[in-house]
């Protein structure tokens, strides 16, 4: 059982249920791998091995007793940098932050272990979680495991690193502007941004997000699996009081036709040769699924939605967040706020108020596209993996990375789920598809991402490459 890293987390979960494996075994092969590979790739940065033997042998002794085992029992996952973990700092990848210790878990952590998942270690981001790459002052580079000179994507490039490379068999991650379709399209994985208010998130250890955060952000999972997504999801999105915006939407809607929109070039975004070929390979698995697919030219409003979100995300308390920044002295952060200032600032009480009005006629334009079609098929990106570190090269390459992220921007405005699915790749270069639906309806995504899937995906987990 030396390889029980390579498992899915239903296969590990049914092995450790069946009393076949123990939830300690699962730990120690977790830790082993680990240990073998993360100085290679920094992906997890904080964890304690004794913690994690013991929470598994806790789970061990559940079952021994016959307790209600989760769906999750006894699997090693792990969490990013930016939520409370209750003991650890949640750095979000910041030297300021370093003895912000949490005193209680986040209801994700918390929700994880109620599923009977055992925290492995916690994942890099980027400084205050700005951008597509991994990079900051206090714990480092994190590298795609896939090629070292490719990005692991961002701000959740930890967690995507870590299920590439076999660390983990979920890993949690947050999206407001791709943070978790991007990481897993870099690292050739699959990433689930679920509506917001599936899955509750609340840190005490920072004070309470601006309205733009509360109605755009949201925590979910990446996994080499479409499966193992359909049952993250299901453990994380259980009900905590702490989210006023947690909906009790159920994870199965009505059935839908099977019918697919695809999209290459949505609001004009100008998608390489590359990126459209695995967009046509996917329309091709839908339709050998059964799928009913439909090329469009084009989609509601996203630029639009992209620039209002630009705004949500940066423009409250812009200098307030500029200050910290220089404070801190991340060249990535500086060059995030300092690139969009004239996009985002001044963001007063008007402009609030006209992107909320705004919000609500863009989100009826999606919904009323959704009756219609079941399901749209974008890309994830303009381009393949962008080289490491790309946005910070100049003025033209910063501009270059933003451009190219048309839609991740875009979708978290109206709220919507978005699934990022791994296709296939170019030399080393990870492809994908980003597949998104109406509101509560990652039911829809998942259908679809099954079937994508199954004509094929990345060889995964991998050992890291130079």
């Amino acid at each position: 059982m030396q390889d029980l890293w390579r498992l899915s987390a239903a296969e590990l979960a049914i092995l450790i249920k069946s009393k076949k494996v123990s939830a300690k075994e699962a730990a120690m092969a977790a830790l082993s791998r680990l240990e073998a590979v993360n100085s290679k790739i920094n992906a997890v940065v904080d964890h304690r091995p004794e913690q994690v033997l013991k929470d598994a042998e806790q789970v061990d002794l559940g079952i021994a007793r016959g307790e209600e085992t989760g769906m999750l029992v006894g699997v090693p996952v792990t969490v990013k940098t930016n939520i409370d973990q209750e003991g650890f700092a949640t750095t979000h990848g910041v030297k300021l932050r370093a003895n912000l210790i949490a005193k209680s878990n986040s209801p994700v952590v918390d929700n994880l272990r109620s599923a009977g998942a055992v925290i492995l270690g916690r994942t890099n981001c980027p400084a205050f979680s700005y951008r597509w790459f991994t990079t900051n002052l206090i714990h480092g580079d994190t590298k795609n495991p896939r090629d070292a000179t490719l990005t692991p994507g961002g701000s959740s490039g930890g967690a995507g690193s870590a299920v590439a490379a076999g660390i983990g068999h979920i890993a949690h991650g947050s999206d407001i502007a791709g943070s978790i379709r991007y990481p897993a399209y870099a690292c050739g994985v699959h990433g689930l941004r679920p509506t917001v208010g599936r899955i509750a998130t609340f840190n005490t250890s920072r004070s309470e997000w601006p309205i733009g955060p509360q109605i755009t952000s949201v925590s979910g999972p990446l996994a080499r699996t479409i499966h193992d997504l359909r049952i993250a999801l299901a453990a994380m999105s259980a009900m905590d009081a702490r989210d006023p915006w947690w909906v009790p939407a159920p994870l199965q809607g009505p059935p839908m036709p099977k019918r697919a929109a695809l999209c290459l070039n949505p609001d004009g975004l100008q998608t390489a040769a590359e990126v459209s070929a695995a967009m046509n390979d996917a329309g091709t698995r839908l339709e050998r699924a059964g799928w009913t697919v439909e090329m469009i030219e084009n989609t509601p409003p996203m630029r639009e939605a992209a620039d209002w979100q630009t705004k949500l995300w940066l423009g409250h308390d812009y200098e307030a967040q500029l200050a910290e920044a220089e404070r801190e002295g991340d060249p990535g952060a500086l060059a995030c706020l300092y690139g969009n200032r004239a996009k985002v600032a001044p963001f007063d009480a008007t402009a609030y108020l006209s992107a909320l009005t705004r919000r609500a006629t863009l989100i009826r334009e999606w919904l009323q596209f959704f009756e219609k079609h079941t399901v749209l098929l974008i890309p994830v990106s303009a381009e393949l993996p962008f080289a490491d570190n790309l946005d910070l090269m100049n003025e033209a390459a910063f501009e270059r990375v933003w451009r190219a992220q048309l839609t991740q921007i875009a979708i978290p405005f109206m709220g919507l789920p978005g699934l990022s699915v791994a296709t296939g790749l170019v030399g080393r270069a990870p492809t994908g598809v980003q597949i998104v639906s109406g509101r509560y309806r990652e039911d829809l995504c998942l259908l679809a991402g099954e079937a994508i899937e199954a004509g094929g995906v990345p060889p995964s987990p991998i050992d890291p490459l130079d």
